[in-house]
């Protein structure tokens, strides 16, 4: 039940002095996101004033009900575009029972990594995809019986008989410039009711954070107006676009005169490691990508490493400019709409700044398994559970999740 214009009289209330605080965090899926409110008597000037607090880990996937408490560690204040001033969002890490980073909790190590190669300068920009979905988890707008037109016209669309939801879009925009994100830009996607929206440019950990809290932001958003964000990365099987989540990055040295020889380098680099990589985009260890990054609508095969100039058929795509200035960024297109920003940046600069090296084996046929994987219906991210597909196709990904999960972590 919701009922907007009787909620805004007590949004209206004086709160005498108290401050709202949702404190925000990653659950067990690594993909979706919890929050809980407490009071304080006053503004928080800073992150390092606000307390630790904790939860039940068992209702989150996050530990066991004979040892459930899980810590809320605040480490940003975003302004609260839904209560307005002065309440507030509090970006929180997740630590276990004994204090460390729980097994989702990627910030931890990613703020390290960014620790050590701050003089480089990182800059990141990441183009979050995503889904709107009806609900009952069936694409927004889309005919109940059949499919609309094929794509070709929704992109960057206008007319109602094109765009699907403009309006939770300019919503979440705004509060995203409200809340102090990054956010650079939003456009409508190839797939009829896919979206886009940039964060960034961001330097180091910050990255994360903006890209979280937006999706956060637009989760909120589209409980306002009735509808579903998915955040999969092939939502609808066949001749349909996926949703990734590019990575744009940058060093100083690659954005100063010469770069192009020192963005060359780097890809050489991530070459060596395409495996790690794919591995390391998703929150299933490289199996959601396997529906996406398939060859065909504007990605790569997940089988093969490639580069080119303005080439969106290319694992990195490196922009015309690079050639025409001789510096700049390159993209990687690799990583899913589910990814972990932190995750993604991290093993980014551990691969091209901190020279890290050694890639995995994987010991499967990945075109077999995505061919296992096609499912029979359209289901929400929250359902991309192996019980959507036969017997064989849940053994073979079990398989795979075993042996990525034995291999070194990053």
């Amino acid at each position: 039940m919701s009922n907007k214009a009787a909620l805004q009289h007590y949004m209206n209330l004086d709160c005498k002095g108290n401050v709202q605080a949702m404190y925000v965090w990653i659950d067990g899926t690594g993909e979706s996101m919890r929050g809980k409110t407490r009071t304080f008597t006053k503004v928080p000037k800073d992150v390092s004033e606000l307390p630790e607090w904790n939860y039940d880990g068992s209702s989150t996937g996050q530990a066991e009900g004979s040892n459930s408490d899980c810590y809320l560690k605040p480490v940003r204040i975003f302004p609260d575009p839904f209560r307005g001033s002065p309440h507030i969002l509090v970006l929180s890490e997740v630590l276990d029972s004994e204090k460390k980073p729980s097994g989702t909790n990627h910030r931890a190590s990613c703020a390290r990594v960014m620790e050590k190669v701050k003089a480089e300068i990182p800059w990141f920009g990441m183009e979050q995809e995503w889904t709107m979905l009806d609900v009952d988890g069936h694409p927004y707008r889309w005919p109940k019986q059949g499919y609309p037109g094929p794509q070709g016209p929704y992109y960057c669309a206008v007319g109602s008989n094109n765009i699907y939801g403009r309006d939770v879009v300019e919503a979440h925009y705004r509060a995203c410039l409200y809340a102090g994100i990054q956010i650079s830009g939003t456009n409508a996607e190839v797939m009829p009711a896919q979206w886009e929206f940039q964060v960034g440019p961001c330097e180091g950990i910050e990255m994360g954070d903006q890209l979280w809290m937006a999706r956060y932001l637009l989760c909120r958003v589209a409980e306002d107006f009735g509808v579903v964000c998915s955040f999969d990365p092939k939502p609808i099987k066949g001749d349909w676009n996926g949703a990734g989540c590019h990575i744009n990055y940058s060093t100083e040295a690659m954005r100063q005169p010469g770069g192009r020889e020192v963005i060359y380098d780097a890809i050489k680099k991530l070459e060596k490691r395409h495996n790690l990589h794919i591995k390391a985009y998703d929150p299933q260890g490289g199996r959601d990508n396997l529906r996406r990054l398939t060859g065909l609508h504007e990605t790569s095969s997940v089988m093969d490493f490639s580069y080119g100039t303005a080439n969106r058929g290319c694992s990195i795509r490196i922009p015309r400019l690079v050639d025409d200035h001789g510096c700049g960024y390159f993209e990687d297109r690799r990583p899913s709409s589910n990814c972990d920003p932190y995750a993604v940046t991290d093993v980014f600069v551990r691969t091209t700044i901190l020279d890290e090296a050694g890639d995995i084996a994987f010991e499967y046929d990945p075109y077999e398994l995505t061919a296992h994987m096609n499912r029979d219906k359209t289901v929400t991210n929250k359902e991309l559970k192996l019980s959507t597909v036969n017997e064989s196709a849940a053994r073979a990904a079990a398989e795979l999740a075993s042996k990525l999960a034995s291999t070194a972590k990053l």
